[in-house]
């Protein structure tokens, strides 16, 4: 009796961990973290994004919370390339061209060299492609 019920319930317990785990998987993928730092409207996540890259690459390398918000810059530059990379209307504007040079320079030096403060010439040209994409963007072109 008592392994009829044994073989009874292993299928059942393989069945519900599977479940589980599938739930799991399901939710962290729709869990909309990307979809709450951007809003799909290329004009003002290009602006936002601008905006909050400026902070990060004027934040001192000392200040305690640089790694965390290093990570999330390094995210928020992955979320934005992953939603307008594909899209052809997008993709070949001149702001998306210049802001995707800053983020592609700004994500090589984070992977490259995570412990060091970024080079003022490569802060100076990240900063300059960021206003410039984000004023060519407002500007329509």
């Amino acid at each position: 009796m008592l392994s009829a019920l044994t073989r009874l319930l292993r299928p059942l317990s393989r069945a519900a961990v599977a479940l589980g785990l599938g739930l799991c998987l399901l939710l962290t993928a729709c869990s909309g973290d990307a979809e709450a730092r951007l809003s799909g409207d290329y004009v003002e996540d290009t602006v936002a994004v601008s905006r909050t890259l400026l902070t990060v690459i004027d934040l001192p390398q000392d200040d305690p919370t640089h790694a965390e918000v290093e990570a999330d810059a390094r995210a928020l530059i992955n979320d934005y390339m992953s939603r307008y990379r594909p899209q052809p209307r997008v993709n070949g504007l001149s702001s998306f061209t210049t802001m995707q040079t800053a983020l592609n320079s700004l994500a090589g030096h984070y992977a490259s060299y995570a412990n060091r403060p970024l080079p003022e010439a490569l802060h100076d040209r990240i900063a300059k492609e960021l206003n410039k994409a984000e004023k060519s963007v407002v500007r329509g072109s």
